[in-house]
């Protein structure tokens, strides 16, 4: 759409600046297009917000973008706010189909509101005026990002927009995504697009899962082989089935560099998400045992190798002896400095205790806790973990998988409030009991949260876990809090979804399977209860978000977008 200033919609001629013909056509434009500009080419329409907000009210007029606009922000601790908009501009440009700058007098204005909660907005949209109102950086980023879906995905003309009023604030605080990137690597730029994708959708948490059987993802200056021979295995493929047999193909080394992570911290930054490192300990280690084994190993003299399998290894970490320590706390201390956040991911899931059973150090260190319950042993490992950190001033908020509550959770020398449970595996029970054992705790079931699984019944998927029965209504219409004590919900802080990386390889898979499912655990964890209505987000989701998608050039499963 050309200038107002300068062109006649109704029949295409160029009239220069008459002001009465300006105002004629805009009133007319205010009046009838309201909700579906048809001369635009472009519907508009609250009903494209993903999450979608608390409390909508529409108005049946319009606001008209000009040529340009100009964007005033307020005065915030090192120009914060300022940079959010910095950062949103070129987004909001292509949707508004017009130039936008920072400012002093537009009709467009971040205005701080201070009694805001830290996360929610107000977003106004009136004839004159578009008023985004939040207390923080990061609620005019919100703000921005829903202010985005209401726009086209893409405009090379001034786009018209409904006028509105939008109060929002999330359900929960914890809104993650975990990606494993120790089965296959995907790299820097990818995960970046991860993070642009969480961030569309107000998603606050990144889990990185960095080690795994199969290989070391993160340089640590002070044990290089872990980037070396820990970083690299026989096999591209994982032995799951006869159809992923490992090959003679190398794979790797693999791994992120530590200016990478700092890039990516930075990124994330930016958009709000904190990055949540795992080192998963001390079980899913064979591919540190494999550089390691004289340190690390049950049994140093046995060969040890990065595993080229699925499922579990049965080589884990010698917890009792201090050597061991030693490289689990100076593999913190480094990755505490890299991932400046309030969380550190432990693991603790799928760690088979046999090889201490036989080991006559750990034989001796469970004696001296005085337990027969050799789980105690990785709590007690735990410990010495977590009083180098508080020792060295980088004390965290511990996060575990919930095979951890099977032992005395006392011995990790936290208090409870401090650590936060993932409950996976059980979930239902294994989040009440972490609640009732003053644990907060995360929602990530495997059904239907774990989003590397098929998301359709058929034979039109790629070659993969599950049966297909994760599809996007199942993702969506599960209640997170459906078995929660009502005296507990409190202790429940938020939704994930997990991506395993087993059965994936590329980048294209990865994101095929993880959209648009990832759109449907955002909205279950920001949104009210109330506005959860399945048909209503498959239709947000197919106008706007499967457009976006491609205009993005990222790969999605559109089985129930069509």
């Amino acid at each position: 759409m050309k200038n107002i200033d300068n062109y006649c919609y109704f029949c295409g001629a160029s009239f220069g600046n008459f002001n009465f013909l300006q105002s004629v056509i805009t009133n007319l434009m205010k009046k009838y297009l309201a909700g579906a500009c048809l001369v635009l080419g472009a519907t508009l329409s609250a009903s494209n917000i993903v999450p979608q907000p608390a409390k909508i009210k529409l108005g049946n007029e319009g606001f008209l973008f000009r040529g340009s606009e100009s964007i005033s922000v307020p005065s915030y601790s090192n120009d914060s706010v300022k940079k959010v908009v910095d950062l949103m501009i070129p987004e909001l440009c292509k949707g508004a189909g017009t130039k936008l700058e920072i400012g002093s007098d537009g009709r467009i204005a971040m205005r701080l509101v201070p009694n805001l909660q830290p996360e929610s907005y107000k977003l106004c949209i009136t004839s004159d005026s578009l008023i985004i109102s939040a207390s923080r950086p990061v609620s005019f980023f919100y703000g921005l990002q829903t202010l985005r879906q209401l726009l086209p995905v893409a405009s090379a003309t001034p786009t018209f927009v409904n006028t509105i009023e939008i109060e929002d604030q999330p359900r929960f605080r914890w809104r993650g995504f975990m990606l494993d990137e120790g089965r296959h690597f995907f790299g820097k730029e990818a995960v970046k697009r991860v993070i642009d994708m969480m961030a569309l959708y107000k998603m606050n948490r990144f889990h990185w899962h960095l080690t795994e059987d199969q290989g070391w993802r993160i340089e640590i200056k002070a044990y290089p082989k872990l980037t070396t021979v820990a970083a690299t295995r026989k096999g591209a493929h994982l032995g799951w089935e006869k159809k992923q047999t490992a090959d003679n193909y190398r794979y790797g080394p693999y791994f992120y560099t530590q200016d990478d992570i700092r890039d990516i911290v930075a990124y994330a930054k930016e958009r709000f998400i904190e990055i949540i490192p795992e080192i998963d300990i001390p079980g899913h280690m064979q591919a540190a045992i494999a550089a390691y084994p004289e340190l690390l190993a049950c049994n140093p003299k046995e060969k040890h190798e990065v595993w080229n399998q699925a499922g579990v290894s049965y080589d884990v970490l010698n917890v009792a002896n201090p050597k061991t320590i030693k490289f689990a706390t100076g593999v913190m201390d480094e990755i505490t400095d890299l991932f400046p956040f309030g969380y550190l991911h432990l693991g603790g899931d799928e760690c088979p205790t046999e090889k201490w059973e036989t080991n006559p150090q750990c034989q001796k260190r469970l004696k001296e806790l005085g337990s027969s319950d050799y789980r105690d042993l990785q709590l007690d490992f735990y410990n010495q973990i977590v009083k180098f950190l508080k020792s060295k001033g980088k004390d965290r908020n511990l996060i575990f998988w919930n095979e951890v509550l099977h032992g005395n959770t006392d011995l990790i020398g936290k208090a409870n409030s401090d650590m936060t449970i993932m409950a996976w595996v059980d979930w239902e029970k294994a989040a009440r009991e972490a609640a009732d054992r003053g644990f907060f705790t995360v929602m990530c079931p495997i059904i239907p949260y774990y989003i590397n699984r098929k998301q359709s019944i058929g034979n039109d998927e790629p070659f993969g876990a599950g049966a297909g029965t994760e599809t996007l209504r199942a993702t969506y219409q599960y209640e997170p809090l459906c078995e929660a004590k009502e005296e507990k919900a409190n202790q429940y802080i938020g939704v994930q979804g997990n991506f395993w990386t087993e059965w994936v390889e590329s980048e294209s898979q990865l994101q095929y399977l993880m959209l648009p499912r990832l759109a449907a655990i955002a909205e279950r964890g920001w949104s009210p209860v109330g506005v959860k209505n399945y048909d209503n987000f498959r239709e947000r989701m197919r106008t706007w978000h499967a457009p976006y998608y491609r205009s993005k050039a990222w790969n999605f499963g559109d089985h129930e977008l069509k």
